[in-house]
């Protein structure tokens, strides 16, 4: 699936909910305790993204062309968030993660879910992310 596909249909999965904050906060959470466990080795310090007030890892693997993240938090709504991220851009090419508009992120509401520290973490990891992403395409 493309990333805009993706984007799509995590739209339309939280427009189930409507306005219900509360029921989207658990989805969110939900989806964070999808995300495949991540090996104990790739929680090092130097894959925990700066600015996060909770403590996020994201650890990059280019296999075949393209960029896989493997993630976690240490707080549920976080990984969540993570989580979401790793489905849009997993798996791509650098040059399309870079490339990436995450639209997604106002057209569910993020903005009335999560608080402005958590906004912050999260632009972390988005910046984070395509920071891998824009130094293999520098190194292609």
């Amino acid at each position: 699936m493309t990333t805009t596909e993706i984007q799509d249909e995590i739209i339309d999965d939280f427009s189930l909910f409507e306005d219900d904050m509360e029921s989207k906060l658990f989805y969110l959470m939900d989806l964070g305790k999808k995300l495949p466990e991540m090996p104990l080795e790739h929680k090092a310090d130097e894959y925990i993204v700066k600015g996060c007030q909770s403590k996020v890892w994201l650890f990059p693997v280019q296999q075949d062309g393209k960029l896989f993240f493997e993630a976690d938090s240490n707080t549920e709504i976080t990984k969540g968030l993570v989580s979401l991220l790793v489905r849009i851009l997993s798996g791509k090419s650098p040059a399309q993660i870079v490339e990436t508009e995450l639209y997604f992120i106002e057209k569910i509401g993020m903005q009335h879910m999560i608080g402005s520290q958590r906004s912050n973490g999260f632009a972390s990891m988005i910046k984070q992310m395509k920071m891998y992403a824009f130094a293999l395409t520098q190194n292609a």
